[in-house]
């Protein structure tokens, strides 16, 4: 059996605010964006880099109270995402030239260089380039 996670939804609180930060600020492409009702939308983004087949993020906006209060803490505080680079000194740069949040400073771990970043709605990210 071969299995792999195609895709997650994170919970937004605005699909444009949210597609403008993850291309804008972080560069990430944006796949598809397909209006399924008149609250809802198909928004489908991927890191740089990745291709189409890679896991892909869908941009959910809240829909009710209950996801609105997740919305930010999807992981209740604890760091959500992982995004491995290739070069860690310009993406970290970039997070400073786009005034990301830096939630936590860089540092050096056993696997690799690693930042801890907020969105823009307080979801934790890891920014790490892993050791050869």
């Amino acid at each position: 059996m071969k299995q792999r996670i195609a895709q997650f939804s994170l919970l937004v609180k605005d699909y444009d605010e949210a597609i403008a930060f993850y291309t804008q600020k972080l560069g990430f492409k944006l796949l598809e964006d397909t209006q399924i009702s008149e609250s809802k939308r198909w928004v489908r983004i991927i890191p740089p880099g990745s291709t189409e087949e890679s896991c892909g993020i869908i941009l959910a906006k809240a829909a009710n109270a209950q996801q609105e209060i997740a919305v930010g803490n999807q992981s209740g505080g604890r760091v959500f995402l992982f995004l491995y680079t290739d070069d860690f000194e310009r993406d970290y740069q970039n997070l400073l030239d786009q005034e990301i949040k830096i939630f936590r400073e860089r540092s050096e771990e056993d696997f690799g260089k690693v930042v801890v970043f907020e969105d823009l709605y307080g979801n934790l990210w890891d920014l790490i380039e892993p050791k050869q």
